[in-house]
């Protein structure tokens, strides 16, 4: 069973302001009586499955800016990108929010399911197929997203959804900077190929992105329904990018497999862009996260740094089987 590739410390439900639990019950018109906490993300506020007195159900997330000052606009934008697509099957139904004091929270339909096994060659099938729906589904229900408002800063952590075009702007920083990390978090052919391979890194900027993507699908935001269909979980960073993104995320569970570059003709908008722009993809996330895991300081989230170290050299595990440079 595949595990989680992203594993937080999160607080429990019982440790959330009673304001929060008082508006849960409020909402959901019921007492809790049994709360089952659920791991996976790096909120590092609760994500519990609830069960109210009535035999009512319901899942709960919540975090406060005291918590983390960057994660309530993750949650804003979750609400805003639920609000936008409304109910569907391959979501999780949005059932109200909270937004007080600094504190946001999220009462969602309680989907009953488990991860999926993303080494299951059928599951992975469904994964990259249930993609290509979604951003179908997307796109008939947000053909014109709004555009985030311009600022500076992270694109991540803006109010709206996130600038995908901003993003890979400022993932240039990581190769421009890439002599100043530490040797233990990139490799050495990255540095010595830097000029040869920035002019692929800042192209992405110039790729099309009016499409609404959810921008992170990983093992631990997706659910399978007994049924066997797939849910999309966690939006906080839904944003407006390119129609290839989702499909290459979907994809990335098997990133350091030739699986994936045989997989990438698959997709057509990822057939449609090229190898070349996947590849350049690849070393771009992969020296932002090195940059990043060398330079961020994180509130509450002890566990990110660690997967940035290991994302990243998956991702330029990759870039280098693509590029030749090694098996």
């Amino acid at each position: 069973m595949t595990a989680p590739r992203a594993v937080g410390r999160r607080a429990t439900y019982a440790e959330m302001p009673a304001a929060v639990r008082a508006w849960v019950e409020d909402t959901l018109g019921s007492p809790v009586v049994e709360t089952r906490e659920q791991v996976g993300g790096f909120s590092p506020g609760c994500a519990t499955r609830l069960r109210c007195a009535d035999g009512s159900r319901a899942f709960v997330k919540a975090v406060g800016a005291d918590l983390n000052p960057d994660s309530p606009t993750l949650f804003r934008r979750e609400v805003l990108a639920l609000t936008l697509l409304g109910s569907h099957p391959l979501w999780a139904d949005l059932l109200a929010s909270h937004d007080e004091d600094g504190w946001v929270a999220l009462l969602l339909e309680d989907v009953d399911g488990r991860h999926p096994d993303l080494d299951d060659d059928a599951e992975m099938g469904r994964l990259v197929d249930d993609t290509d729906r979604l951003v179908e589904v997307m796109a008939q229900r947000v053909p014109d997203p709004p555009r985030p408002p311009p600022a500076s800063g992270n694109a991540l952590y803006r109010a709206g959804l996130t600038d995908l075009r901003a993003t890979f702007v400022g993932w240039r920083a990581g190769l421009e900077h890439v002599a100043e990390v530490p040797p233990d978090l990139v490799p050495a052919w990255v540095v010595e190929r830097r000029e040869e391979l920035l002019p692929g890194v800042r192209a992405l900027a110039e790729q099309p992105s009016d499409h609404l993507v959810h921008y992170d699908i990983r093992n631990d935001n997706l659910l399978v329904r007994p049924t066997g269909e797939l849910v999309f979980l966690d939006w906080g960073a839904c944003g407006i990018g390119p129609d290839w993104l989702d499909p290459l995320l979907a994809r990335l569970e098997r990133v350091d497999t030739p699986w994936f570059d045989a997989s990438l003709a698959t997709s057509p908008a990822l057939a449609r862009v090229g190898d070349e722009v996947v590849t350049s993809w690849l070393v771009a996330m992969g020296t932002y996260l090195a940059h990043r895991a060398h330079t961020a300081v994180d509130v509450n989230l002890p566990t990110l740094q660690d997967f940035r170290r290991r994302e990243s050299a998956r991702m330029l595990g990759a870039a280098a089987r693509r590029l030749g440079l090694g098996p």
